[in-house]
């Protein structure tokens, strides 16, 4: 049992796996070496000091084992298994998604908390001279999203120049629900994820002073189908914008979204744990570990 005045903090997004990367190239590039700790002592600060959880991400089909290695000590850590829509993933879908489905059975039950993160974008950047296979990027998403329904798993959707291909496949799997993770939409395209049963989630872009548009897409949210994130190392909130986000920096995000929604913040951080309790099945509250 964790008693502590301080927030009740969930990230429902990170990419625990990726930190140590990014910290040596920033340190390099700024010429600071030294000044991050490494990611396993980071994220035993942040237990220490009661932080709630964090929801680690996968994107690569073989990435599962090796993140489970790293992190499945601690009990405030949670996974979720998935193939982000790159070239590669695409043009090996069928192989990809069936290796992914073994690594997931091959894992202690209660671990894995979602298939995710996958999806459309339409935004990355490719070879000179290729293009992106957009039937195959579909099909893999139709792929996993079966795989969530059999599973009986909810899923995390990533969605880039993408909202209305998005919201068409996912509609076509109304047995599965989710999470539209890093939302880089309008309050129109949260009215028709909502529709669909999903919930939304911010991460520390929703900071930035160009943002307002998803400011005023996270007002339109219903408290109970919030989420916050980091989607560490990426998209570190403002004033840490340009550094490694980790997964700490999300109080950021919490105190920009309990001052647009006018509730305090110790209210905000126990209705975002029930929200991933109701949504990954996690045995969440401000006292109790997962």
């Amino acid at each position: 049992m964790i008693v502590s005045k301080k927030p009740f903090l969930i990230d429902t997004h990170a990419h625990l796996s990726m930190l140590d990367e990014f910290y040596v190239r920033f340190s390099t590039q700024q010429r600071t070496p030294g000044e991050f700790p490494g990611t396993e002592a980071l994220i035993n600060g942040l237990f220490t000091e009661g932080f709630g959880g964090i929801l680690d991400i996968g994107t690569q089909a073989g990435d599962l084992p090796g993140r489970i290695a790293a992190f499945s000590r601690f009990e405030r850590v949670r996974f979720s298994a998935g193939l982000w829509p790159d070239p590669k993933n695409i043009a090996g879908r069928r192989e990809l998604v069936a290796q992914l489905e073994a690594h997931i059975a091959a894992v202690p039950a209660g671990l894995v908390v979602a298939v995710g993160e996958c999806g459309l974008d339409h935004h990355q950047e490719l070879p000179s001279g290729t293009a992106l296979d957009k039937a195959g990027e579909t099909e893999l998403l139709e792929m996993l999203l079966d795989l969530a329904g059999r599973l009986r798993l909810p899923i995390i959707i990533h969605s880039r120049d993408a909202p209305e291909e998005t919201a068409a496949v996912l509609a076509r799997h109304s047995e599965v629900h989710g999470v539209i993770h890093c939302f880089s939409y309008g309050k129109e395209e949260v009215r028709k994820f909502l529709d669909l049963g999903y919930y939304i989630s911010f991460a520390g872009n929703v900071t930035y002073k160009n943002a307002s548009n998803l400011r005023e897409a996270l007002l339109f949210v219903p408290q109970d189908r919030l989420l916050l994130e980091t989607d560490s190392p990426f998209l570190a909130p403002v004033p840490h914008r340009g550094k490694p986000a980790n997964p700490g920096m999300v109080v950021e995000n919490y105190v920009l979204a309990a001052e647009l929604c006018g509730i305090g913040l110790m209210a905000l951080g126990e209705r975002i744990a029930e929200n991933a309790e109701s949504l990954f099945r996690l045995a969440l509250s401000p006292h109790n570990a997962f």
